[in-house]
C-alpha cells in the first residue's frame, strides 16, 4: 500500500481513490460490548444482514438490520431509517458505518468467522 500524506488534501484523495478491498476495510463499525466478548474482536466491516443501533443523528437510537451497503459512497441503509422525498416517495437514509455500533452478525457465512 503507497504512503499517503499527512496534508487534508492527500488524505481526501486517498479516500476516494481508494480501491474495493481498502473500502471493504473502511466500512468497520464498533461492535457492542456483548459481541465484543464472544466474539474477541473490536469491530467488523459492516454487511447485509447485520443488526445495527444508529448513535448519532436524526435516527439515533435506531435499531435495525443493514438491508443495503454502498462501497462507492462509504455509506450503509438500515431498514426502518428512512425519509421521505419531494414526491411523497421513502427511500433509505444514507449513514455511515463509524456512526454506528453492531448488535448482532450475521453468522450465516461460514467464512466469515470460521
Amino acid at each position: 500500500m503507497k504512503k499517503v500524506g499527512s496534508q487534508p488534501r492527500k488524505q481526501r484523495r486517498f479516500l476516494f481513490r481508494a480501491p474495493l478491498h481498502i473500502r471493504q476495510k473502511m466500512m468497520a463499525a464498533p461492535l457492542s460490548p456483548e459481541l465484543r466478548k464472544e466474539l474477541g474482536y473490536r469491530s467488523l466491516p459492516v454487511r447485509v444482514g447485520d443488526t445495527v443501533k444508529i448513535l448519532r443523528g436524526k435516527f439515533r437510537g435506531h435499531v435495525g438490520k443493514v438491508s443495503g451497503v454502498s462501497l462507492k459512497k462509504l455509506r450503509i441503509y438500515v431498514e426502518g431509517a428512512t425519509i421521505k422525498r419531494s414526491d411523497g416517495k421513502e427511500v433509505p437514509y444514507p449513514i455511515h458505518p463509524s456512526k454506528v455500533i453492531i448488535v448482532d452478525v450475521d453468522r450465516s457465512d461460514e467464512r466469515r468467522f470460521g
